[in-house]
């Protein structure tokens, strides 16, 4: 039973919390399990509480006894090597912050933290959380449960691995390019890009318009639960958006219009990938939505933008971390990165311009016309090797190569709209999840949990269908 009591929907767990059918500690007990099973093949976790969190469930058991439980109480939940949290190390994927241990806590661990969720561990992330794979020199290679020699995505590489693997019942993630989403595909999970300012965040990355923290899951509600409690404005953070309540429940998609665009203009995503979108297009059909065909005519600007103001932003508060005297020690990836050149004020308000002329062409051609989402791939290739670009193992790759085989860094760049991934198949070629996203109107978060409601209403969450053998 420990195997399949770990792999319980956060949803689930809670419910039976409060029936009083299930504790908190023997869930946290078969989350942990199942940690120490498949910990030695996937590397998802860099550093573990394991201890601490059963004395918290313990403590969130009297909670459910006393009536007095929060909205999270008791879940195991991932925090990224990321997002700070005081008293714990957080290294960032990187040599440089090796024993670095936080001082303040960032708003996502808090929010999750105070709603009642226990951090059991946190999860692997490329250095300085940029790439599309999840390794580093200081924690190694983090593989996909699903097939060991397949990347689990990145930058949120470990949150997806630990719940694919039912090591975490819910994970925290940041995306700046992809980096929920892509994890999401890669491993068959649900994950939301809010839009910018939907979840706060401390200076800097309040100020980086590309960027969004975000939750990954097993299931769309799930991902509703935890969103729910880590949105909503910040004192301090300007950007931070009005709170935006997600419902538990959505109506059927029976009428409902969407748009599809297999490349987005540009891509080229591998013939299972469209296989696989076109599937889920007759599906939906099928389901009583009526899904055209569009054509956006976006082009490959696009990523030129992207780089460029990745290199302007993000960039230079990445460079302004790294002492030049130890730039040896970074990863190959990183290096590639930071070596970008950063474009002139003039450049980049061009870039500017052009997301704005891409953001038009998305109100008239989806949402003007009638279309409430737009469906797309998420990934244009699930055969990215989990060392992709290691200097000791893997094919060698740079920053920009990466661009090609992400279809979600556009969506970035268009930062207020709300973006849902979901698995609608798996790769013959590889035997990992394939994700389809589903792009919403601006201030319309609800939109796009609708149709991944709906959608895997249908089929039944994958999990409880298929898990990967990882450790058994």
């Amino acid at each position: 039973m420990g195997a399949g009591l770990a792999y319980l929907s956060a949803a689930e767990a809670v419910t039976r919390f409060r029936k009083k059918d299930l504790s908190p500690v023997e869930f946290m007990q078969a989350v942990i399990a199942r940690a120490e099973v498949t910990e030695p093949h996937i590397n998802a976790f860099t550093d573990t509480y394991f201890d601490l969190a059963l004395e918290q469930a313990a403590a969130a058991a009297d909670a459910y006894a006393a009536g007095t439980a929060r909205a999270l109480e008791g879940l195991p939940v991932a925090i990224k090597d990321e997002s700070m949290i005081a008293g714990q190390r957080t290294t960032q994927g990187s040599l440089l912050f090796e024993d670095y241990v936080a001082e303040t806590t960032d708003p996502v661990p808090e929010r999750v933290m105070a709603a009642g969720g226990i951090v059991h561990a946190r999860s692997a992330a490329p250095e300085f959380s940029m790439a599309v794979v999840t390794w580093s020199h200081l924690h190694g290679v983090t593989r996909n449960p699903w097939n060991l020699e397949i990347t689990c995505g990145g930058s949120s590489g470990g949150a997806g691995a630990s719940l694919a693997a039912g090591s975490s019942a819910l994970a925290g993630g940041s995306d700046i390019g992809g980096s929920i989403r892509i994890p999401a595909a890669m491993n068959g999970l649900v994950g939301f890009k809010p839009p910018y300012g939907r979840v706060p965040e401390y200076w800097p990355w309040n100020r980086e318009p590309f960027a969004a923290s975000g939750p990954l899951a097993r299931t769309v509600s799930d991902v509703i639960l935890m969103q729910n409690v880590i949105s909503g404005p910040l004192v301090g953070d300007i950007w931070s958006l009005p709170p935006l309540e997600l419902p538990e429940t959505h109506p059927s998609l029976d009428g409902m219009r969407l748009a599809v665009s297999f490349d987005l203009g540009y891509f080229a995503p591998d013939a299972e990938i469209i296989a696989a979108l076109e599937r889920a297009v007759e599906e939906l059909t099928v389901l009583g939505a009526r899904v055209e065909v569009v054509e956006l005519g976006w082009t490959e600007r696009a990523s030129e933008v992207v780089v460029g103001h990745l290199a302007f932003q993000a960039g230079t508060i990445l460079r302004n971390e790294v002492p030049e005297d130890r730039w040896d020690e970074l990863t190959p990836y990183i290096q590639d990165y930071l070596g970008q050149p950063v474009p002139s004020i003039t450049e980049w308000i061009d870039g500017w311009a052009y997301l704005d002329h891409m953001y038009r062409d998305l109100q008239e051609k989806v949402f003007l016309v009638g279309h409430e989402a737009l469906l797309c791939p998420t990934m244009a290739t699930c055969n990215i090797p989990a060392d992709w670009g290691h200097p000791e193992t893997g094919p060698l790759g740079v920053f920009e190569d990466s661009l090609e085989m992400v279809m979600t860094y556009p969506f970035n760049g268009l930062g207020r709209v709300p973006v849902v991934s979901v698995p609608i198949g798996f790769s013959p070629s590889t035997r990992v999840p394939i994700g389809m996203q589903i792009v919403g109107p601006v201030n319309r978060d609800e939109v796009p949990f609708r149709v991944a409601a709906g959608w895997e209403a249908a089929g039944g969450p994958l999990f409880e269908r298929q898990r990967p053998d990882v450790g058994t």
